[in-house]
């Protein structure tokens, strides 16, 4: 399975935040869309960073409450790792169980396209395994 089929499924909308955006502001995000993570972006194609309700904890347990009014620059990941539409799913989960990565985001022609979670790919796993024990107890049966 490729990852373009998860979005097919799940749709394209990526929710992003401007880097000058507050921790406050992204956690209003967060929650209004009941997510884990955002791509941090300016224009909502390009990618400055990524940042997760972990990351968010995490600094609040170093830096406390004066995190909140801080820029989402100050506490986003830069180095952000990425897949294509038409990357193999099996090949995501094994990155993002081995890496311990739970959103990527899926870049096209260097656009961001989407963002594929660790349930998504999971629930694509479940999906195939499901179909495929479906097609072997019908080929038993006939």
């Amino acid at each position: 399975m490729l990852i373009g089929t998860i979005l097919r499924a799940k749709g394209s909308d990526v929710t992003t935040v401007a880097p000058e955006s507050s921790v406050r502001e992204l956690l209003a995000k967060l929650a209004e869309h009941n997510i884990g993570a955002v791509v941090v972006s300016t224009d909502g194609v390009t990618i400055a960073g990524i940042v997760s309700e972990r990351d968010v904890v995490r600094h609040l347990h170093d830096r406390g409450a004066a995190v909140l009014e801080e820029p989402v620059s100050a506490i986003m990941t830069t180095d952000v790792r990425t897949v294509g539409p038409g990357d193999n799913v099996d090949a995501l989960r094994r990155t993002m169980t081995t890496q311990r990565f739970r959103h990527m985001p899926v870049v096209e022609n260097g656009r961001l396209v989407g963002i594929v979670s660790i349930g998504d790919v999971v629930k694509s796993a479940i999906e195939e395994l499901e179909t495929e024990k479906a097609s072997l107890v019908d080929y038993l049966h006939r």
